[in-house]
């Protein structure tokens, strides 16, 4: 099996849609973080090496990674050599934002000999389309702050902060930190909102696409609709649907719109 996949699982149903999809797949999941799916080899961050070797021992030629990864908290005592050698460049990093990491992390993986794969590659299916995907369709105020919400973004990309913002009324009320998306709604829910609002997740301008494309699934839509939005406006090409038959409905039922947008 030497073209096999590895799928690398964070948080979420994205590992396990992956995984039904290939069943010869070898799933890999990570001490700490907690997921839905069958693991084949629970790794360490702090042991990367050991991780090579297993995927190597596998067959493994592509990974991919799919799921919410927080940053780790590493112990230098427990580093393997392969850490201890990557260990300058990761603390440096750990200092930047989420995309300076992860362009890191790609590059470990291909000079370790590993094709990375983005989920969207492995499941093209999840990719948002244009239009309205979901729900009743939007209203004028609400484009109009889909639009100002573009803005925002486009203008702190170089910033490397996020990938998602509210805006309500033309007045931004929060912006995807570290914290991710659903802290961001929990935020939002606890402020008086001009007018009901909108989600939107983009792409960073030049981000790196294979291991971090912004999704919504069943609890996004059940955090908006919380928040008191109108609606999700995602990246159309840029953003993955997990679990869509449940986000329709729920979007149906909740009455919030999901809304894919060339951009």
């Amino acid at each position: 099996m030497a073209d096999r996949l590895a799928i690398l699982a964070g948080a979420g149903a994205l590992p396990r849609l992956l995984a039904e999809h290939d069943p010869a797949a070898f799933v890999v999941t990570f001490a700490g973080t907690a997921n839905d799916v069958t693991s084949n080899y629970e790794a360490s961050f702090e042991k990367l090496g050991g991780l090579f070797k297993t995927l190597r021992g596998q067959g493994v030629s592509r990974v991919c990674f799919g799921g919410g990864l927080v940053r780790p908290a590493l112990n230098p005592l427990r580093f393997d050599a392969t850490m201890l050698r990557l260990a300058p460049r990761l603390m440096a990093a750990m200092k930047t934002g989420d995309d300076a990491i992860l362009r890191l992390v790609v590059e470990i993986f291909e000079d370790a000999g590993f094709e990375v794969v983005g989920a969207h590659d492995v499941r093209p299916d999840l990719l948002a389309g244009n239009g309205l995907i979901a729900g009743p369709k939007p209203k004028s105020d609400a484009m109009l702050d889909i639009a100002r919400a573009h803005d925002i973004l486009a203008a702190l990309s170089p910033l490397d902060v996020g990938q998602g913002c509210v805006v309500a009324g033309g007045l931004c009320h929060g912006i995807e930190t570290l914290q991710g998306t659903d802290a961001l709604l929990e935020f939002v829910a606890n402020q008086p909102l001009k007018g009901r609002g909108v989600l939107l997740k983009r792409l960073k301008i030049g981000q790196e696409t294979r291991i971090d494309m912004p999704t919504i699934g069943p609890r996004t839509l059940r955090k908006a609709a919380a928040s008191g939005l109108a609606g999700i406006c995602v990246q159309a090409g840029g953003a993955l649907i997990v679990e869509r038959p449940i986000v329709e409905a729920l979007a149906k039922d909740l009455g919030v719109f999901v809304y894919g947008e060339d951009m």
